[in-house]
């Protein structure tokens, strides 16, 4: 029988629309090797929602709004009453040790904001070597590994200077620490980025899974594509970048950041 953790943690999937992926996300929260609290939240109802709800007894939150990222993460973290949550994106996989491994992380920890853990992209599982945005990314987040520096604010930041070298949907919130709606940033694409800026001022540490437990997919219907087709990410990773360095040193970084788009173009 699986240890039951759901009274501890949350799984909340950030719904919208009708995701072919969705079910097989679903299916992966289900198969993890402990049990955790799992919902669903969308900015509408549809009945393909609906469907998915009532076919795994999947408790539903409408937000009854515009789908909007600030909105609609906010909504799904707020609706989730457990001390750790996980915003689980409708279109990404989960390995099956995704909460125990999180959860053993959190509790080695003092005060951890968050736990993040490494992710590959689903083209990427089933080969032997990473793409060099997976291995530039894990690099930097490498001084994470180090627990007893993982609260300095040098580090918090450090590891997002040369870019976001985390996944949102690997992130696993402390709301005892945290509190309610934490997504305050302005921003539109780059708000986890910014988030973790932010929250990188706060006292805690980062708690970090150096294993690939999280599994993002690459799809022209993905938010991610819009962005880039938009040219609105790269306003605001330029924005990002700034608040880091010189004008001279971001319009260097933004010479290869650039090239990391043609991923969404394979």
């Amino acid at each position: 029988m699986k240890k039951d953790f759901s009274k501890y943690h949350t799984f909340a999937i950030c719904a919208y629309g009708e995701s072919p992926f969705l079910e097989e996300c679903v299916l992966s929260l289900l198969s993890q090797s402990v049990k955790s609290n799992i919902i669903m939240c969308a900015p509408q109802s549809t009945p393909f929602l609906e469907r998915i709800s009532n076919k795994y007894e999947i408790p539903f939150f409408i937000r009854n709004g515009a789908p909007d990222i600030k909105d609609d993460w906010n909504f799904a973290y707020d609706n989730s009453h457990t001390k750790f949550v996980t915003l689980a994106h409708q279109d990404d996989l989960y390995h099956a040790k995704f909460t125990e491994q999180t959860l053993k992380c959190m509790v080695k920890h003092k005060n951890p904001l968050f736990c993040v853990t490494d992710y590959l992209p689903i083209k990427l599982v089933t080969l032997p070597n990473r793409d060099i945005n997976c291995r530039l990314r894990h690099f930097l987040r490498s001084p994470l590994k180090i627990r007893f520096i993982s609260g300095l604010a040098v580090v918090k930041r450090g590891i997002l200077k040369f870019g976001n070298s985390i996944c949102c949907p690997t992130v696993t919130y402390n709301k005892m620490l945290l509190g309610d709606h934490i997504f305050t940033s302005e921003l539109h694409y780059d708000i986890d980025w910014d988030t973790f800026y932010l929250l990188g001022k706060r006292n805690g540490s980062i708690a970090y899974v150096d294993k690939p437990l999280a599994y993002y997919r690459l799809h022209n219907g993905s938010t991610s594509k819009e962005f880039i087709t938009n040219h609105k990410r790269q306003r605001e990773d330029e924005l990002m970048f700034s608040k880091f360095w010189p004008e001279p040193i971001v319009n260097f970084l933004m010479i290869f950041y650039k090239n990391a788009y043609k991923n969404y173009d394979e």
